[in-house]
């Protein structure tokens, strides 16, 4: 493509001019434009980077362009350390593989890698795995036909989803498959279009569209008329016309699921070091030589990027920044459980024109009983900026009150954000760096990322042979992992047998949840550790309920530090700087305490 750089180069540069950008420098490398200059806003910066993505050839986009007058926040690490008998160990002076970031994807590599002999390490710079986009998302187990044809995307999810009941059953993580309802409405088509010619479309020819692209990815949907519909979800709204039935459509526990993969991967002999951040990327005669982590060195040949939003900062370590990540903040509501047969399907309602940059959300179920509602789909700038305003909670609440009118917002028990990690073109970015030898890019991963993950470790691993590294299988590598009993869910038979063999499982903890002290316990036990709070909560769902560990935070707090060796001051909600309390300063008076 060098021969025909100039031409490029000029095109983006018309067209740059034409949007009242003419001082962006633009260059190109091999197939990836690299962009420099200031603009006003940060709307303005994701606008060129989309507008030089849609050139042909252009390959990526690495997006220099800053807002004028404000400075890039840098996330502040505190030096202080959780001093446990549990965790953490120490950091290895060499590994075959070192993979960055520990989120679904991440994790999904390491144990595949864990098949075979291997020294493994994963980094993981928060205090538990899936602390990203992987513990903020709506948990649905896509089929991929969302997702345009050719892309990475479509392909990686379509082989990725019919893995999902066998990869749970073997990591014992639940897993929902109630199917997808898309349905088309009176408002399917907003804007100057005469209704009667909307509904026409929604009724007769978007349908069987619809169902074309189902069959496509080994789907078997199917057109379900007005009446069926509502039989099937008495709840949906009556402006309902006519619904597409999508019966590969699961959902799964993204946290639970993340957590399961890693310790199956330690179980078979990968090694995960969380609090653990990548500062740096050894790098000689263009050949990777190692990581420096805020702990030390560890050598290594071979390096898998699979740090979500922060992926680009990691290959910039490298010098094997070949494309930029701008982040997109979704917001999703979640429901008491009280709610849970309001709907039985996810519902997702088809609207026009449609964001080319979102699937558009949907009002989905949770394998716990839960009901949630988004995301929503915002550009910004920071990469940490997961707060959520009242005026974003009403948004999302509206949009989605339009499949469920009745909906009561007054179950609200939860709002969160996650932050996608998208590439200027959209897809996800799984190649070997160009310049650099061992170094693996795993990026751009946004939904269906979630459902992508075991095709995605097939294919890093695929890469990382064509690198060069050899893989000798495992004759003992075991892909079973069995997780903590779930208390709430055994018989009353199984109840009485898990007291008999441990009496904590006696102790109610969490009265929403149910969760008992010997869950808890085995959780901090577990082969990856529960250190925090919310680590516990994510393994056992202490703290998950109406109340939100109004009552049985304090309690988890308590346990954690009588197992972790530790003083309650020391316990800590999700990571340093997050102690739940603080030390009491005791004033004396002639000897005695006040």
């Amino acid at each position: 493509m060098n021969d025909k750089n100039p031409r490029v180069i000029k095109k983006i540069q018309k067209t740059f001019a034409k949007m009242s950008f003419p001082n962006i420098e633009v260059s190109l490398e091999g197939d990836v434009v690299h962009l420099e200059g200031s603009v006003d806003s940060w709307d303005d910066v994701v606008r060129l980077g989309y507008q030089a993505g849609k050139f042909k050839g252009v390959g990526e986009i690495v997006n220099n362009v800053k807002v004028k007058g404000i400075v890039p926040k840098k996330e502040a690490r505190q030096k202080k350390k959780l001093t446990t008998k549990i965790y953490p160990p120490k950091l290895p002076k060499k590994a075959d593989v070192v993979v960055v970031g520990g989120g679904v994807v991440g994790c999904c590599i390491a144990r595949e890698l864990s098949r075979y002999n291997l020294e493994v390490v994963l980094l993981e710079k928060e205090w538990d795995v899936g602390m990203g986009a992987s513990k903020a998302n709506s948990a649905q187990v896509h089929t991929g036909i969302g997702e345009d044809s050719g892309t990475l995307k479509k392909e990686l999810c379509a082989k990725s989803w019919p893995m999902y009941e066998k990869l749970t059953e073997e990591l014992d993580v639940p897993y929902l498959r109630n199917g997808l309802l898309v349905v088309m409405t009176k408002d399917t088509f907003s804007g100057k279009m005469p209704s009667f010619v909307g509904n026409f479309l929604s009724k007769y020819l978007i349908p069987p569209f619809v169902v074309r692209k189902g069959k496509i990815v080994g789907d078997k949907p199917r057109v379900v008329k007005r009446k069926e519909l509502l039989e099937m979800e008495p709840n949906l709204t009556p402006r309902a016309l006519v619904g597409v039935f999508h019966p590969g459509y699961a959902l799964v526990c993204p946290f639970r699921l993340t957590i399961a993969l890693a310790e199956n991967a330690v179980q078979n002999g990968a090694k995960v070091f969380l609090d653990t951040e990548v500062t740096g990327v050894l790098v000689e005669d263009k050949k990777v030589k190692g990581v420096v982590t805020n702990r030390g060195m560890i050598e290594a040949s071979f390096v898998i990027n699979a740090a979500g939003v922060f992926s680009d900062d990691v290959a910039a370590m490298a010098g094997a920044k070949e494309f930029t990540i701008h982040p997109r903040k979704g917001v999703i509501l979640l429901f008491d459980k009280e709610m849970e047969s309001y709907i039985t399907h996810q519902v997702s309602l088809l609207k026009f024109p449609r964001d080319p940059h979102t699937k558009g959300g949907a009002v989905l179920m949770t394998v716990d009983g839960n009901i949630n509602w988004g995301p929503s789909a915002v550009e910004i700038p920071d990469k940490n900026g997961r707060e959520v305003s009242k005026e974003e909670i009403d948004w999302v609440f509206e949009k989605y009150s339009s499949a469920l009118p009745n909906f009561p917002k007054s179950s609200i028990i939860k709002f969160f954000s996650g932050i996608r990690a998208p590439t200027y073109k959209e897809d996800f970015y799984i190649k070997p760096a160009k310049n650099v030898r061992g170094f693996v890019n795993v990026a751009g991963i946004q939904s269906p990322g979630l459902t992508a993950a075991p095709a995605i470790a097939e294919l890093a691993l695929d890469i990382l042979r064509e690198q060069g590294l050899e893989m000798e299988e495992k004759e003992d590598f075991n892909p079973v992992r069995e997780g903590i009993p779930i208390f709430e869910k055994l018989s009353s038979e199984k109840k009485r047998e898990q007291i008999e063999q441990n009496p904590l499982y006696g102790k109610i903890v969490c009265r929403c949840e149910h969760v008992t002290e010997g869950e808890i316990v085995d959780a901090i036990h577990s082969p990856l550790p529960a250190v925090t709070v919310d680590a516990v909560k994510y393994r056992t769902r202490a703290g998950s309920g109406r109340c939100q560990a109004g009552f049985c935070g304090p309690r988890v707090a308590r346990i954690l530090a009588r197992e972790l060796g530790i003083s309650e001051e020391e316990v800590m909600q999700k990571g340093d700087g997050s102690n739940l309390f603080m030390k009491s300063k005791v004033r004396k008076r002639g000897g005695k305490h006040a």
